[in-house]
């Protein structure tokens, strides 16, 4: 589904990675952990389309698509969804109108017809009563004034409700306390553990991965993929630190 071919990207002539080679299988999950600094992020917001990030070097294609050539919107269209560490603050936009329109354009992308006002309420109402989300939240400004873990939920029900065939989750467990962690893990489970889509989650600590089960680990250093492994690498980078695991 995703294959990343020596990525060289830089962030105002500074280099953030440097040589990244990774290939995503359609109903895998993977995990990028490492330490502060390592690019981590920045993978997700070149993927994603991010404007700033300069990829210089290497190639990335989505089900054989020249991924760095299409705009965010048509990224988003074909199936990509990008699940940010700190989601933001839409003041005087309401949750459900924007999560609406985020719909109807992918929808429009694809050739395919809009949902009506009562077809959408339907669905966002589906999905919020699965992540445990008062439907009230639905009708106030995007994440305005909404908890870090009512951020991240809101943000799972925004991914429900899209539908995505590839999600890049940037550190979705900061912020979560215990329950909070346990929602957002069986969402992502219930939405994306499927043999038709895939998952590349980025985190620091082992803790989301107790709950998503990752197929791969990989430890990010330095702008590169330094090791791979299966899930027991991760307890193992939590046991003895990014510094002995890494290298």
């Amino acid at each position: 589904m995703l294959k990343i071919d020596n990525l060289h990207a830089e962030i105002d002539g500074k280099p953030i990675l440097k040589g990244l080679t990774l290939t995503v299988n359609a109903g895998e999950v993977h995990a990028i952990m490492g330490p502060n600094g390592a690019g981590k992020s920045t993978l997700g917001y070149v993927l994603g389309g991010r404007p700033g990030y300069d990829v210089t070097e290497g190639s990335v294609t989505f089900d054989g698509a020249d991924l760095l050539e299409m705009e965010p919107h048509e990224r988003a269209a074909a199936g990509v969804f990008l699940g940010f560490q700190y989601p933001v603050e839409i003041p005087g936009v309401s949750n459900v109108q924007f999560l609406r329109e985020a719909l109807n354009a992918q929808r429009k992308g694809r050739d395919e017809k809009p949902l009506s006002g009562g077809e959408f309420l339907k669905l966002a109402r589906a999905q919020a009563d699965l992540l445990s989300m008062d439907h009230d939240m639905l009708k106030r400004p995007v994440n305005v004034g909404f908890s870090g873990g009512e951020k991240k939920r809101n943000e799972m029900v925004q991914m429900g409700i899209v539908d995505p065939k590839f999600a890049i989750l940037d550190e979705t467990d900061s912020g979560l306390d215990i329950d909070a962690l346990r929602i957002v893990g069986d969402g992502i489970n219930r939405i994306m553990r499927r043999p038709d889509k895939a998952v590349l989650l980025i985190t620091h600590y082992q803790r989301l991965l107790d709950y998503v089960k990752p197929d791969f680990v990989h430890v990010l250093a330095d702008g590169r993929i330094t090791r791979s492994g299966g899930a027991e690498l991760a307890h193992e980078l939590e046991a003895q630190g990014y510094g002995a695991v890494a290298a």
